[in-house]
């Protein structure tokens, strides 16, 4: 037996194919995801939004907000991420985000929850060996207030395109 614990891993499939889709399908995607003070700053930082709603909290008290306002780019990151696992986790091409809306501002502390509903889903007339499925995507507060919303589309393998081998 081998001491190397790659020889003894086994791989677990993940992520759904497009026949796992159908229109209507719902997903409440798991845990959330509490979004810190440290993380909008970082995260502003580093993509260089140099609002000062996002980092100065004095700046954002004068103009009427409680606090610091969350990066609406990371909000959108966060509830994007929360719906790989159910949506996309398999891969495929991201083929784009449609009809954005940001509903309220987000603040430190706020934890962020996700579901999404598949509204579409068809065979690529320019790919037929994959599917286009499309989600409308959602993100709540802990209140269950939204805060976020979205469609997004993926090139989704088929299970057994048809002409496979």
């Amino acid at each position: 037996m081998t001491d190397d614990p790659r020889a003894r891993a086994v791989l677990w499939p993940k992520g759904r194919l497009y026949e796992d889709f159908h229109v209507g399908q719902r997903f409440d995607h798991h845990w959330g995801r509490t979004i810190l003070e440290g993380d909008t700053t970082l995260f502003t930082t580093l993509t260089l939004s140099f609002n000062p709603l996002y980092f100065n909290r004095a700046y954002a008290k004068a103009h009427g907000h409680p606090d610091i306002v969350v990066n609406p780019q990371l909000v959108f990151n966060v509830v994007l991420g929360l719906s790989v696992e159910d949506c996309s986790e398999i891969g495929g091409p991201f083929l784009g985000v449609f009809d954005l809306t940001y509903d309220r501002p987000v603040y430190p502390g706020t934890t962020i929850t996700a579901r999404s509903v598949t509204t579409e889903a068809r065979i690529s007339d320019s790919n037929p060996r994959n599917g286009i499925v499309t989600w409308r995507t959602e993100g709540f507060d802990e209140a269950g207030e939204r805060v976020i919303g979205f469609r997004r589309s993926n090139l989704v393998r088929l299970r057994n395109p048809k002409g496979a081998a």
